[in-house]
């Protein structure tokens, strides 16, 4: 959370974002937190990485994914670049991709890090970070890009 300052500029709805991490209770139940109805909202998520995560990438909503305990790798691809393997959801917000063919990148997400994800960022959260078991807590704050 040290450098959501510079982030805040970035969306209008990054300030409420941002103190809404920032005052995040670990005690809070999985599931979604409302924070400004559809606009802004958070995801509670416990989960043990693994392997055999999809690619995905959204078009109606941005995410703010931070790790609040624990740690995963996250592949970060050019959406472009991707085939998808199904039409895109629009009640989900979710369009789903086959692997990249060149190795992609990995992000290492850890303890009190954050990622910021538009819709030209595919993403593959979730996958075991080298060094690090156990389970993860993530919140993942989708905010609206229109």
């Amino acid at each position: 959370m040290a450098q959501a300052g510079r982030y805040i500029c970035l969306h209008p709805l990054f300030p409420k974002a941002f103190a809404f991490l920032e005052g995040f209770e670990k005690g809070t139940p999985d599931g979604r937190v409302e924070i400004e109805g559809d606009r802004l909202f958070a995801v509670v998520q416990r989960y043990q990485p693994g392997s055999g995560k999809l690619w995905e990438a959204h078009r109606t909503y941005g995410d703010i994914q931070m790790i609040f305990e624990g740690a995963e790798a996250c592949g970060v691809a050019p959406t472009p670049l991707l085939t998808p393997i199904a039409p895109y959801l629009p009640e989900k917000d979710i369009e789903k991709f086959q692997p990249p063919g060149p190795a992609p990148s990995l992000l290492a997400l850890r303890t009190g890090e954050f990622a910021v994800f538009y819709p030209e960022d595919a993403h593959q959260p979730g996958l075991p970070l080298t060094g690090h078991a156990g389970p993860v807590l993530k919140v993942v704050v989708k905010f609206l890009l229109g």
